[in-house]
């Protein structure tokens, strides 16, 4: 019988050559650690303030996904109302399984086994097209997308040079 790593292996396996025939994702295993993922997002919304950036990012898998959700991170900074400073970024999807009564999060918001890495993907590139910032982790980021949409639209076109 398979161990829980044997079948998370076999699943990220399965996920990674589905995810490579995309094109807005370019992704690569870490070392051949099917486990540990480079990827590269690219914003293909024309409507949002990120368009056209291409943004590094990694995943590191727990041995037994799908079970429990993965880490991710940009690799870079960016100003964003939900990434914090060291490129993790919040959002409900990636917070492992169950109700929060801290956060106010439901399960259904939350992480379960039919999430998968495309989903988680997209989900993050939402956020780039609309931010969450009833509850940030980028106060400032936050504080200037509602109050300053100017300012905050030409501190991102920095981001997307870069």
């Amino acid at each position: 019988m398979a161990s829980d790593a044997q079948k998370a292996a076999a699943i990220l396996m399965k996920e990674y050559k589905d995810l490579s025939k995309e094109k807005w994702v370019r992704v690569e295993l870490s070392d051949d650690n099917i486990f540990r993922w480079t990827l590269g997002l690219v914003v293909t919304n024309p409507d949002s303030p990120y368009y056209s950036g291409y943004y590094k990012c990694t995943m590191q898998f727990p041995k037994d996904y799908p079970y429990a959700p993965p880490d991710f991170r940009f690799s870079s900074p960016l100003w964003h109302p939900n990434i914090y400073p060291d490129g993790k970024i919040c959002i409900s999807i990636l917070h492992a399984p169950g109700d929060d009564l801290m956060s106010g999060e439901a399960a259904g918001e939350r992480w379960s086994p039919a999430q998968r890495v495309e989903s988680v993907l997209i989900s993050i590139l939402s956020l780039f097209d609309d931010p969450e910032i009833n509850s940030p982790a980028n106060v400032d980021a936050s504080v200037q997308y509602r109050d300053d949409k100017a300012g905050f639209m030409a501190r991102v076109a920095l981001d997307v040079e870069k």
